[in-house]
Formats: C-alpha cells, sequence, structure tokens
C-alpha cells in the first residue's frame, strides 16, 4: 500500500518533491498540499492529481494523510512539525528544521515526550554517492584516524539578498551536519577568517569566508565559503588520515581535446549536482517510514546543526573563536 503524504508548502522545492514523489519514485503518493499561496496550492494540487488544503493543521490531521513533507518558509517549519509529532504522524522537514536553536530544542523535547521518533531533515548531502563513499572508508578505519578535513563550497554567484550570515546559515550548513556525521565526532569550537575580498561581493556579504571548526577529538575542519567564484558550482571534500588522504570523487564530465586544449566541464548548478542525492534520500524515507523508523538525520541532528551555525555566526560577528555546547545526545537517539 502508498504511504499517503501530505505536503505543506509548494515553492520551488515543494514542487520539486511532489514531482518528485509522483513520477519518479516507488511506495507513496501525494494526496494532498497546501501553501500560504493557495491559488499556487490549487494550480499544484491540480496538476498531480491531489486535494488542496487550507491550512498545515488540516492537512496534518486529515485521517488520509499517513505522513508528511515540511517545505513551507523556514520560519514555519517549527509549528508545522510540533503539529505533525502531536497527530503521531513520521514527518520530513526540509532544512532548517527551525530557524533557532531553541525552536530545534523544543521538537526533539517534544519528540522524545512522543516516545518514538517521527522526525527527518533534510541534509540530503548524506545520500550523495561521493559522501556515502567517504562514510564507508571512515567506518573502515583502513586509513587510521582522521586528523584534518579540508572543504569547498563554492557557488558562481549570489545576488544582493545574500548576506554574511548566510554563507553560514544557506550555505554551509549542509557541510555543519554531513561532516558531523562522516567523522562521527561532535563540534567544540568555531571561528572565522574573512581573507581579501572578491570584486563580486557587495556591502552586506564578506565573501570568501573561511570557517573553522575542531571536535570534541582535536579533528580540524576547514571549509572554504565561496558565493561569487564566477566559474562554478564547486564541492569538494578532502580528509586527511593518519596513514592516508581521502579525496571525494567530483561529478565526472568528458574530457575535451580541441583547438589546442585540454578541458573539462565543471557542474554550475546546485540542483543538478545533488539531484540523485534528493532521490534517494526521498525514497529511503519512504521506505522506513513505511517500516515505522527513521535512519536518516533526525531531531537531534537538527539541532546540533544550528547550534553550531549559531556559533559561526557569532564567530562571524565578533571575530574570535566560539565554544559549541550541544550538551549530550540523549540515549532517545542513539
Amino acid at each position: 500500500m502508498d504511504l499517503r503524504v501530505g505536503v505543506i508548502g509548494t515553492g520551488a522545492i515543494g514542487q520539486e518533491h511532489v514531482h518528485r514523489l509522483q513520477t519518479k519514485l516507488a511506495g507513496a503518493k501525494v494526496t494532498a498540499v497546501t501553501d500560504i499561496d493557495l491559488e499556487r496550492a490549487e494550480r499544484i494540487a491540480k496538476k498531480y492529481g491531489a486535494r488542496m488544503e487550507k491550512t498545515g493543521y488540516s492537512l496534518i490531521n486529515a485521517p488520509d494523510i499517513d505522513a508528511v513533507v515540511v517545505t513551507s518558509w523556514g520560519p514555519a517549519h517549527e509549528k508545522a512539525v510540533l503539529e505533525a509529532i502531536a497527530a503521531g504522524k513520521p514527518v520530513f522537514c526540509e532544512k532548517p528544521l527551525a530557524t533557532t536553536a531553541e525552536g530545534c530544542k523544543n521538537i526533539v523535547k517534544a519528540e522524545i515526550a512522543a516516545g518514538k521518533q517521527l522526525v527527518q531533515v533534510g541534509f540530503m548531502r548524506r545520500y550523495d554517492k561521493g559522501y556515502k563513499q567517504l562514510k564507508e572508508l571512515m567506518e573502515q578505519k583502513a586509513y587510521g584516524e582522521p586528523l584534518m578535513l579540508r572543504c569547498t563550497h563554492r557557488n558562481p554567484a549570489v545576488d544582493e539578498s545574500y548576506d554574511t550570515s548566510m554563507a553560514v546559515t544557506d550555505t554551509a550548513i549542509h557541510e555543519i551536519d554531513c561532516l558531523h556525521w562522516l567523522i562521527d565526532d561532535d563540534y567544540a569550537t568555531a571561528q572565522v577568517v574573512f581573507p581579501k575580498e572578491t570584486k563580486y561581493t557587495h556591502s552586506r556579504l564578506k565573501d570568501p569566508q573561511l570557517m573553522i571548526l575542531t571536535t570534541k577529538s582535536g579533528i580540524n575542519i576547514t571549509i572554504e565559503v565561496f558565493v561569487n567564484c564566477q566559474f562554478g558550482y564547486d564541492i569538494q571534500c578532502e580528509i586527511v588520515c593518519e596513514e592516508g588522504v581521502v579525496k571525494m570523487a567530483e561529478p565526472s564530465f568528458p574530457t575535451i581535446r580541441s583547438k589546442e586544449k585540454l578541458s573539462q566541464k565543471l557542474e554550475n548548478d546546485w540542483k543538478k549536482r545533488f539531484i540523485d542525492a534528493y532521490d534517494v534520500e526521498m525514497q529511503e524515507w519512504i521506505n522506513d517510514t513505511k517500516k515505522g523508523i527513521v535512519n536518516g538525520p533526525g531531531a537531534w541532528d537538527g539541532y546540533v546543526a544550528a547550534v553550531t551555525a549559531d556559533a559561526l555566526v557569532k564567530a562571524q560577528e565578533t571575530g574570535k573563536a566560539w565554544v559549541i555546547e550541544t550538551g549530550n545526545c540523549p540515549d532517545f537517539y542513539k
């Protein structure tokens, strides 16, 4: 029997997930959608053979909805996720889980009180083939313990609505979650260094940035965020271990010899770079939800990401290293 899914939010990512659930994946169907823009929600509902609900609450509590996908505006996530927990329904929430660490902690407390894990957060990097290969190698410990990580998150360009803090909250947030999972270690401190600025930035954005995280075991992580690099969408991750260096494979394109040049294309669209990861992520969520389990990044992971992001923003603002304090992971999530 198909999992009957309700989608809250029919903006760009919401429409992509509705399309994915209805046309690409197995074991689920979109039964209802809603959005603050009811006309848009009605259009999407008709396009995909679903119905439109007027509110998130009515969608969540509808008897023909088994599980919920939240892709609305970030500040609305906390309320929708808490309502899904109260209704006892599994919920997949795109990042951020909530816009504050306190909001994420509220979700953690509500889920623990409910007595069952219901929440998965949309950190799709964990489902990317390259990162999964790195994770397998780290678990095998074939090259000894990890000592340092060097990562890049480069984007061709951003508009003037993008500011300095968004380099953390909208961009590096993916590395924050994925690297924590990759090396299975908790973060301890955060620091941000601002190199010489590119001429392509604007007055509200310091670009590029070098973010430095240390873990409780002493691993040093550097994340270069450069969102106006001009040349493409470039994601890299290198792990320096005791007995070897492991670098994530990049998407492959044909090598071309022409006009006295040897060249290879680079990706320039984040959606294309991680399209397969989105598909794998959502299919695994469907499969796990039908089994009554959560195997992906959960509410505690959303909380850890929020606390770490807050520390990095404080480091941006003060120029100082900032301590990351999440507390111990509850046994509920171990």
